[in-house]
Formats: C-alpha cells, sequence, structure tokens
C-alpha cells in the first residue's frame, strides 16, 4: 500500500470514527486477508512484478534483468528502484544509496534483495521450502526506541518450551506500540545481563518480532533485579527441565499441560493442519479451561449443545463449528501428519514422510534409522519423530482419532509402486503440462519435485531445451525420461 493511500485510509477511518491502522503494511495484510472481497476492493493495494509463473508466448530470457524490462515494457508495474551489479562491494554501494533513498520513496521498504541474474543458473540453485537459493535480503536495521523493564514473564509454548518475555512500559517503534519483547531464552539474558528495572533498547526485528536489543548500564537502578528461570512450569506446576545441547527449558507435562494443549490444539485446527474454521484462540481457551477438551480427539466428541453453552457462541455459531470438525475427519496424510505437531516437523517435512511411508502406521513403527532413508530428514528431526510416536499418551491420542473416523485420502496402489515416495527434477520446457502442473500432478499421486540433481534423484525429466540438470543426470547415470515417458508413469 502506497504511503499517500495508507494516509487517505486512516483519513477515512477517523472521518466514520474507526481505529485507525498502525502502518501500511498491516493494513494491506488486514485488507488480504478480509473474507469479503468487497472489502478488499475498496482499499488501494498496489503491485509489483518480479518474475513469471506460468506463461505463453514470452520470448525466452537468459537473464533476470531482461524479463523486468519485458514485464515493464509491455506496461505491468515493476519496481524502478532496481539495477544490474556486479560484486560484493556494488552490491553493498546498491544497499547504501537504496537506504537513502528509503524514506523518499512513496512506499515503505525494510530492505533491499540481491538475486542471482542468470536464470539457468536460478534454475540450477533451486529453491528450499518456501525460499529461492537464489536469492537473498538484506534488511535494513531497524528502528530502535528506549523502554524500561518492569517485569519478565515466562510463556509456555507448543511444544514445551518456556520464553522468557520483557514486560516494557510502552514504546511507539517501527509503526506499533510495544509493550512485550522476547528475550529469546536464559542464556540470552545472562549474555545481555538484562534485568527487572533496566532501561533497554527495543526494536523489532525484521520490522515484524519486538525484542531487546541491549541494556544502556549507565541508567541501571540500584533496585534492578536479576531474572531467575523457574523450576516449575507457570501454567500447570510440572518440573522445567533443559537439556544439554539445548538453549530452551522445557515443561515435561507435555499435552497435560494446559498451555500446551491450547497451542497443540490451536496448531492441529490451523488452515495448512486440520483445517477447522472457527476454532479459534478465545474458543480454545473456554474448551480448554473449562475441562471440555483435553486432547485432539475430544474436538470430535463435542455436539452443538455442549458449544451453543459457551460464552458469545450462538446454536449456529456452533453448528458451524461442528460441521468444520466433521469435515476434517477426511483429510490427506501429510496434513494430519503436520497436525500432530511433532517438533521438528514442518509442512515440508510432513508431506516427504507421507509420501515415503504412505501408511500411517508404517510411519509410527519406523526407528531412527528407516526415518532418515526420508529425504532432507536428519538424525535430530528422526529422534524428534520417533520420541513422539514412543510416547504412550501421543499413540493413544492417534489412536483415538483413527477410532472416531479420520481418513487420509490415500493414492491407489497401483501409483504408490510407480510415483509416490520417487524425487523428480524437471529441467527443459514441457509441451502440454507447464512446470507447475507437473509438479502437482507428481505431487498429487505422492512424489516429490526438487530444484537440484543428486544421487537421491529418481527421475530427471527432460524437455525440449534443457539446461545443464540434463548433463548433470548423465554423469550420475540417473534415469532420464521425456514427457510421454511422464505421463506414462503418472497413469500409475
Amino acid at each position: 500500500m502506497l504511503k499517500s493511500d495508507f494516509e487517505e485510509l486512516n483519513r477515512a477511518q477517523r472521518a466514520r470514527g474507526e481505529k485507525e491502522f498502525a502502518n501500511p503494511r498491516n493494513a494491506a495484510a488486514g485488507a488480504l486477508r478480509q473474507l469479503d472481497s468487497h472489502v478488499t476492493a475498496t482499499r488501494k493495494l498496489t503491485f509489483f512484478a518480479y518474475g513469471l509463473g506460468a506463461a505463453q508466448g514470452v520470448p525466452r530470457f537468459a537473464k533476470h534483468s531482461q524479463l523486468l524490462e519485458y514485464l515493464a515494457e509491455n506496461r505491468f508495474a515493476v519496481a524502478a528502484e532496481r539495477a544490474v551489479v556486479r560484486g560484493a562491494g556494488a552490491l553493498l554501494e546498491y544497499y547504501r544509496k537504496i537506504g537513502e533513498k528509503r524514506e523518499r520513496l512513496p512506499y515503505d521498504i525494510d530492505g533491499v534483495v540481491y538475486k542471482v541474474n542468470d536464470l539457468a543458473a536460478q534454475e540450477r540453485l533451486g529453491f528450499v521450502a518456501r525460499a529461492p537459493r537464489f536469492a537473498v535480503a538484506h534488511k535494513f536495521p531497524a528502528e530502535e526506541a528506549t523502554s524500561e523493564v518492569v517485569a519478565i514473564g515466562v510463556q509456555v509454548g507448543r511444544t514445551g518450551a518456556l520464553t522468557p518475555v520483557a514486560r516494557l512500559k510502552p514504546v511507539f517503534v517501527g509503526g506499533v506500540t510495544v509493550t512485550n519483547a522476547t528475550l529469546h531464552n536464559e542464556d540470552e539474558i545472562r549474555r545481555k545481563d538484562i534485568r527487572i528495572g533496566d532501561t533497554v533498547v527495543v526494536r523489532r526485528a525484521g520490522d515484524v518480532i519486538p525484542e531487546v536489543v541491549r541494556v544502556l548500564q549507565e541508567k541501571r537502578p540500584p533496585r534492578a533485579r536479576q531474572f531467575v528461570m523457574p523450576e516449575r512450569c507457570p501454567v500447570c506446576g510440572s518440573a522445567v527441565k533443559r537439556l544439554e545441547d539445548e538453549a530452551v527449558a522445557r515443561c515435561t507435562a507435555g499435552l497435560y499441560c494446559p498451555a500446551q494443549r491450547k497451542q497443540a490444539l490451536l496448531h492441529f485446527a490451523s488452515r495448512r493442519a486440520m483445517d477447522i474454521e472457527g476454532l479459534g484462540d478465545k474458543l480454545v481457551d473456554q474448551l480448554v479451561d473449562g475441562g471440555v477438551v483435553k486432547t485432539p480427539a475430544d474436538l470430535y466428541r463435542l455436539d452443538v449443545g455442549a458449544l451453543a453453552r459457551l460464552e458469545r457462541m450462538a446454536e449456529k455459531s456452533a453448528a458451524n463449528v461442528i460441521a468444520a470438525i466433521e469435515r476434517s475427519k477426511r483429510t490427506t496424510l501429510a496434513r494430519f501428519i503436520y497436525a500432530l505437531g511433532i517438533r521438528n516437523v514442518g509442512e515440508s517435512t510432513a508431506r516427504d514422510l507421507a509420501q515415503h511411508f504412505g501408511k500411517l502406521g508404517d510411519l509410527m513403527a519406523a526407528d531412527e534409522e528407516a526415518l532418515q532413508w526420508v529425504p532432507d530428514v536428519g538424525p535430530v528431526v528422526a529422534q524428534s519423530i520417533a520420541q513422539f510416536f514412543a510416547e504412550s499418551h501421543n499413540r493413544k491420542v492417534v489412536k483415538q482419532l483413527l477410532d472416531i473416523g479420520a481418513q487420509f485420502e490415500r493414492m491407489p496402489a497401483a501409483h504408490r509402486g510407480r510415483v509416490a515416495g520417487k524425487t523428480f527434477v524437471l529441467t527443459g520446457t514441457l509441451l502440454n503440462l507447464t512446470r507447475e502442473e507437473a509438479r502437482s500432478r507428481i505431487e498429487a499421486r505422492g512424489g516429490r519435485v526438487t530444484g537440484s540433481v543428486s544421487k537421491k534423484t529418481d527421475y530427471v525429466v527432460v524437455g525440449s531445451e534443457p539446461g545443464s540438470k540434463r548433463d548433470q543426470a548423465r554423469k550420475l547415470g540417473l534415469a532420464m525420461i521425456d514427457e510421454p515417458g511422464l505421463l506414462e508413469l503418472l497413469k500409475g
């Protein structure tokens, strides 16, 4: 959202007597999250094109900069503040120049992005789960302000991690009023020597998460006192333990701790997990605090009457939540694994596990060695998974969920044999499928598409005008197939 449009939006908010937005970033994000598209349409949002997805009739480009010029010539909005430079020194000079122009730009920025210009090199570098390997963000220093630490509290997270949090005198920084700031862990508090009563410098890391940067020692009052991590969980009173190789102290109670229970339920119901619409923070608070729900399996025993009796829950709202819970019973194995909240297992790893094992029972029975056969699963992740399923109460909850009727959309056995668990790499242009279509069809049948060739690659799909991936595949002696061969595989 442009600064001028943001100011106009806040003027309109004031005129209507409504709450103003803190900054353009929040206003733009809020506009995109609106369920009513008519509301979104009233917000003046702006877009800069920076790449291409699927496209037809577009020339082939060797450089990213050529692609951006082509988009600009064809009247797409492209950021004017861009340049092609060579070497680290020139990158840093560009960063400095943009930093000087930052306040004069018509929109807010928090840094610059360096990208490899050669598109063939971009393809070789590929992606990790959520980000490209060929680009890196260089952030500007965050805006800083000073405040006083009036107390240090402790939050208990979904995995039982105890995170110390500084309670601050309200201070305006980075476009918002900050009253809490993360202190990360006990070691970090000791390293920065943060004490209750100290005057501290606060910033929003990445212009998002408030954190304490340093203590102004010269302003430390005689009454300042050190923080001591509690030996008992502040929520459930269970023992707190810190492993030798970890910086984080954890509550040992697992799902029996209400704090972990609430976060575990919210994670279980989240959009990328079981996607139970309507099961938000306030409803989960009531269900847990009232002793109605203790595990995810208890959600499936709820009825409309039980929900309708809760505060701020009408019968219609209760019926909608129950319908959403019922719909969630039919899901994918990958979503179910992710929903369990296993430590170190994100969406990408959950998908890999589902594709590799095919059945939940096989995953639960796998030992650490067997788990490490899954792509990108190393010793730490394997240990987390094995420990999770070794806990009797976790296995009990999983069994209850299956008994209640959780069903996974499974692939036919033939597909599992031909494609599932196999790793594919795409190179060149396919005639009948776009890259995204090919990826979707492979993943729908249990396969995995990566951006780089390795010994773990099962098939390299070669289209017209292939890149260096074909040469790498030849060197490694990997199986190479053309588009008809891929389509035949996908048929099972």
